[in-house]
């Protein structure tokens, strides 16, 4: 593409592979190896490259202005060299500014890019890239294992695990576990450990807390020849306002917003994206684009994403600017999320693209061209609030708020539903997922096996932050690492096996995932049993086979619990979370559970199973119940 018509796209904000031109790249120049520079900056009065190489002298190495765009060459520099651009801005002042277009940084504290040479990578995962996009999401098993890379575990000296070994130690521990994909929490380059890299420095760079580039690729690369989909959490809702990265870029308003009621967001002290500025667009368009094609991701989470959509967001009571028509939705956002989803897809047709989105916003997965936001995943975040809202009561009071465990079933079809039990729900003094539950410790873990049988169960796709499956009792630390010491503990290596076997149970049984996002895979049993805190239900698979689910709330078990059911011949139990494997005490059927012709729940036949207390069972129809004989006209006049 000539120079000219990639600058006219990026102007016009259409242009999504933006990084293959801005930023630096390894060049030869009438016989002399180098890197060409080129940044946007365009308020600016003066622009050069600056770094240990020219002693951060800014009249070394001036960049030649274009336009909004400056651009240089800077001969005999080698990879790996630290840079900045030194921007005059219309103020006088100068700002050392790192490349946002930057592939590599200096490791925290330090600010500065690096040159890097991002290609050259042998990839072999055709195969694996091959199988997702033949086989989408929608009618295929997503179990998310979601993972903090920093404090998921650390050397023994405390020291971060570099890419490679983490690579080597995660795929192995994933896969072995049953878990389907891993979804990181932002690795792309930020200043501030506490941020869990939510708050970005580097829309092109993944840190180098953990190695470079090539480390990074190389890690996606060994997911993915273990069978495991890699997501990434993106941050295009905002930006961080350290000195080194966008703010203010050039000393005047770049990539945020220059309207104040719009441009930060006060709580997180962080500045707004500009969606209508077209130059900012390119930029975000070409982030996505990048980490889909340059690092084979799978899918990318775009968090906070109801902060995008309102204008009045975090803003009660204050100022805010309304749209054209006078309302509170952020359209130019809107036709940017559109327009993000809709390039997505046309990269990578079989790409996951999720939606952090709190509200009630209509059609976030449904398609631009029918009113939607072109997603094609959203986090149900009602249901995890129920959910946690629930967990947490005594099992006396959860009579009174049986809705927290249905009502997700009243709209669980208006959207593509991931059901998440993320990091937020596990820190600032929320308490792990373990200590969410009543009872002491054996109990609280009792309560886990039957809350991610559940989980497992109900219509939508899965999501659980890292830990839960060790029995993890305290709140997340992100300086620390997960508690692998309690896998000394017997009680905890027999909640470690519950988790990796019921996963291997939800991957085997496609009722539980291959009708997700429609009510062909549900069907209520018994939907209102608040006493009991018990729910009933049916999952079925394209071929109308059906999976019972029983899930009890109570600290009670039931001997004889009925309820009616479709005309099987039997029900077989295939999975109880109270099986002593998993620490429990065996209570459940253990042969097959008869259907007799007694009437119940408006069906005119059913079954009387067994559930354990704070447990969950799952039986599989099997038969047909052979129709009752008709009486002979001979017995009809005897016995009429």
């Amino acid at each position: 593409m000539a120079n000219k018509e990639l600058v006219s796209r990026f102007h016009a904000g259409t242009l999504t592979d933006g990084w293959h031109w801005f930023g630096a790249h390894p060049e030869v120049k009438r016989d002399k190896k180098g890197w060409t520079f080129r940044v946007w900056a365009p308020h600016a009065k003066a622009v050069s490259v600056v770094g240990d190489f020219n002693q951060w002298d800014e009249q070394a190495n001036k960049l030649r202005r274009s336009g909004e765009i400056w651009e240089g060459f800077v001969p005999g520099l080698e990879a790996y060299t630290a840079y900045k651009f030194a921007v005059t801005g219309p103020d006088g002042e100068v700002r050392l500014k790192a490349d946002p277009y930057g592939f590599h940084t200096e490791t925290r504290p330090a600010t500065a890019s690096k040159l890097y040479d991002i290609t050259g990578f042998r990839w072999t995962d055709e195969k694996f890239r091959e199988k997702m996009r033949s086989h989408q999401v929608y009618d295929a098993p997503l179990n998310i294992y979601e993972v903090h890379l920093g404090s998921w575990k650390k050397r023994d000296n405390g020291d971060f695990i570099d890419y490679k070994d983490l690579a080597k130690d995660l795929a192995a521990y994933v896969r072995d576990m049953g878990y389907t994909a891993i979804e990181l929490l932002p690795v792309t380059e930020h200043p501030l450990d506490d941020s869990w890299g939510y708050q970005c420095t580097g829309y092109f760079a993944p840190t180098s807390r953990f190695g470079t580039p090539k480390d990074f690729m190389w890690f996606v690369n060994h997911m993915h020849k273990n069978g495991i989909a890699v997501l990434l959490d993106w941050v295009p809702a905002h930006f961080c306002k350290d000195a080194q990265g966008l703010y203010e870029f050039d000393g005047e308003c770049c990539y945020e917003y220059s309207d104040h009621n719009k441009w930060e967001h006060a709580s997180w002290g962080t500045r707004v994206f500009d969606y209508g500025r077209p130059e900012v667009k390119s930029f975000l368009f070409s982030s996505a684009r990048f980490w889909l094609e340059e690092y084979h991701i799978d899918g990318l989470r775009v968090d906070a994403v109801a902060s995008m959509l309102y204008l009045d967001y975090d803003r009660q009571g204050g100022p805010w600017t309304p749209n054209k028509y006078g309302g509170h939705e952020n359209l130019e956002a809107i036709d940017f999320l559109r327009e993000l989803n809709t390039m997505a897809f046309s990269v990578n047709p079989g790409v996951m693209m999720i939606a952090e989105e709190s509200t009630a916003w209509p059609l976030v997965t449904r398609p631009p061209d029918v009113g939607g936001l072109g997603f094609n995943l959203k986090w149900n975040m009602g249901w995890m609030n129920d959910m946690c809202h629930y967990l947490k009561l005594d099992p006396w009071f959860r009579q009174d708020h049986h809705k927290d465990i249905t009502f997700s079933m009243m709209y669980a079809f208006s959207e593509n539903f991931v059901l998440p039990i993320s990091h937020d729900e596990v820190v600032h003094m929320k308490g792990s997922i373990v200590g969410k539950m009543p009872g002491d410790y054996e109990n609280q873990l009792r309560c886990l096996k039957g809350f991610y049988a559940y989980l497992l169960a109900h219509p939508g796709k899965k999501l659980l932050f890292m830990g839960a499956e060790l029995g993890q009792w305290h709140e997340w630390d992100s300086n620390g690492q997960l508690d692998w010491y309690l896998l000394q503990q017997p009680l905890n290596q027999k909640i470690h096996r519950f988790f990796k076997e019921i996963n291997a149970f939800y991957k085997k049984e496609a009722a539980l995932w291959e009708i997700d996002f429609g009510w062909e895979g549900f069907e209520w049993l018994v939907p209102d049993d608040n006493h009991n805190n018990v729910v009933v239900f049916l999952r079925k698979d394209k071929k109308g086979r059906d999976l019972m689910c029983a899930v009890n709330f109570s600290p009670n078990t039931y001997e004889n619990y009925r309820m009616g059911v479709p005309p099987h011949r039997r029900y077989v139990p295939v999975f109880n979370t109270d099986d002593p494997a998993y620490g429990g005490a065996g209570f459940g059927d253990k042969e097959p559970v008869a259907v007799e012709r007694i009437a119940s729940h408006g069906k005119e036949q059913s079954a009387a199973i067994r559930i354990p207390a704070f447990g969950a069972v799952f039986l599989r129809g099997e038969g047909k119940l052979p129709k009752p004989r008709k009486k002979s006209k001979a017995k009809e006049l005897e016995n009429p």
